[in-house]
């Protein structure tokens, strides 16, 4: 799961918003003049225009100099330019942020100094005035921050709250009209603000969590996403991070949501719906089994009708269609189709339930998997490897595994590697490939027929027996004898895995030892 770095174009030398005005400004005040220890001690000057000067001098040596942006922290700069952000003059606050945005920018040293010297909380508070510019550069200096993992916990503290109520909500389109309206501007600190939370939701569960519960948080990804489609701009950059962020919210889902929620998806046990079964006479009125599926179809159905808000969307039938639609209309930015399957792979995972039920919705009420094989045509090797991982966990899932196998396998096998030498596609790809037929073959024979057809046994062997010895390899061959292992097991078909070994020199050993449930 990798985060976006967030890259903050320096702004103009001289000013951070209007060039021409700018340098007309500083030329009249001798800019060239200044030195680096004048300049900073024009920032605690009471004079607003020595307070524009001196950070309008640092912004244009720290665009220019990385030793410039060091001898600033080191003349406690840093504090100083941190205390004109709360300035009751806009027009230094955009030269106090502009200039920091440049002096933080590939420093972590920088970086440090500002949060300890209580930069986040001076940043968050400056969100509340009503100046674009002002906005732009703050939000700016957040995302330049939040590429940095030891910062990021911190950072998600301290400003997730103003960030979502002051820039999410508002800017994401919601309320009834569901139209996005923001001037240039205003898509810039959007853009900004989704690349600072698509980054602090890579870095651990605690910050995550928090995301989840942040009120409007999800809600504001959602309606965003939604309304872009509505309005035909899938491969707009604000949906990019916006899927990518509810990528990362879904990373590890059940096992990080509260345990009442993984309660209510799981469904009630049968221990816990005994009272249910009391006996009349001599009989139950029904058997175990099928009070069982009753009970959970019931919890299913009330999921399913419940209107989802805030972290309920993560795992709600709806967000499926909303990924398959990204997925059906995003033709060119591949990051963003990669975070949709990687979202969808993240909630399809595991041995669970709602899994389940989701891999269902994705198989059978959305109809997702020939879009999702049309995409697997992709060069890209990230959008690739969640593409094979979501086909893996719906492969795990299906009912009628010998229909997904005719579908398929086909398709699967020219994506593996004719030995397991090959550098492309990765290995993860590779292993997530022999998962999905080893899905297949264990539950179908027509899988293991379909492999053999399609010439996909020479690779299974080939990836199995030749290779270096990486951990990474090896892997990728043990998920290959796994398949090979399973495949053996249907005696109907070993007079055609003869014939193979015939015809391309590769010999299929019986293995029946490797066989294994591989998942």
């Amino acid at each position: 799961m990798e985060p976006l770095i967030g890259i903050i174009c320096c702004f103009c030398p001289w000013c951070g918003y209007s060039c021409n005005s700018g340098i007309a400004y500083l030329n009249e005040v001798r800019i060239h003049s200044l030195d680096m220890p004048t300049a900073v001690s024009y920032l605690s000057s009471s004079d607003v225009s020595m307070q524009m000067l001196g950070a309008a001098y640092i912004q244009h040596q720290c665009y220019h100099s990385i030793d410039a942006k060091d001898l600033v922290r080191t003349l406690k700069g840093i504090p100083a330019l941190v205390q004109l952000f709360s300035s009751e003059n806009q027009e230094v606050q955009r030269y106090a942020t502009g200039a920091t945005r440049n002096l933080i920018y590939e420093n972590m040293e920088n970086k440090t100094a500002l949060i300890e010297t209580g930069g986040i909380t001076k940043l968050v508070s400056a969100l509340k005035e009503p100046d674009d510019e002002l906005c732009k550069n703050v939000t700016g200096i957040l995302w330049n921050l939040s590429s940095k993992d030891s910062l990021k916990e911190r950072l998600a503290r301290e400003s997730l709250v103003e960030l979502t109520e002051r820039v999410l909500i508002p800017l994401s389109g919601g309320g009834d009209s569901g139209v996005i309206q923001q001037s240039p501007s205003e898509a810039d600190i959007f853009y900004n603000t989704t690349g600072c939370l698509r980054n602090l939701s890579s870095v651990n569960g605690r910050t995550r969590q928090q995301m989840r519960e942040t009120r409007g948080l999800v809600d504001s990804l959602v309606g965003y996403i939604q309304n872009s489609l509505q309005e035909g701009k899938p491969e707009d950059k604000g949906v990019e991070n916006c899927v990518c962020v509810l990528r990362n919210l879904s990373y590890q889902l059940y096992t990080e949501i509260p345990p009442s929620v993984q309660l209510r998806l799981e469904g009630p046990t049968r221990a816990q719906a005994t009272h249910h079964r009391d006996a009349i006479g001599c009989f139950t009125p029904q058997g175990k089994k099928t009070k069982d599926q009753r009970n959970q179809e019931l919890s299913t159905f009330t999921e399913v009708a419940r209107v989802p808000k805030g972290a309920e969307w993560l795992w709600h039938p709806h967000i499926v269609g909303l990924y398959n639609r990204i997925l059906q209309n995003c033709d060119t930015n591949t990051a963003t189709r990669e975070a949709a399957a990687g979202a969808l792979q993240n909630i399809t995972a595991g041995e669970g339930r709602w899994a389940s039920v989701l891999s269902r919705v994705a198989l059978e009420q959305e109809r997702m998997l020939p879009v999702v094989l049309d995409h697997l045509r992709t060069p890209t090797d990230s959008e690739l490897r969640s593409l094979t991982g979501l086909l893996r966990n719906l492969s795990r899932h299906t009912k009628n595994k010998a229909d997904m196998a005719t579908k398929v396998v086909n398709i699967l096998v020219t994506r593996l590697p004719s030995d397991g030498l090959q550098k492309e596609p990765s290995t993860d790809i590779v292993v997530n490939i022999c998962g999905v037929l080893n899905n297949l073959v264990i539950a179908s024979s027509l899988a293991a027929r379909d492999i053999t057809f399609f010439d996909g046994l020479p690779k299974l062997v080939g990836i199995k027996t030749s290779h270096d010895n990486s951990p990474a390899k090896l892997k990728a061959a043990k998920a290959a004898s796994t398949v090979l292992g399973n495949m053996f097991q249907y005696s109907k078909l070993h007079k055609d895995y003869k014939q193979v070994s015939l015809n391309t020199g590769s010999w299929i050993q019986p293995a029946q030892k490797l066989s294994v449930k591989m998942k």
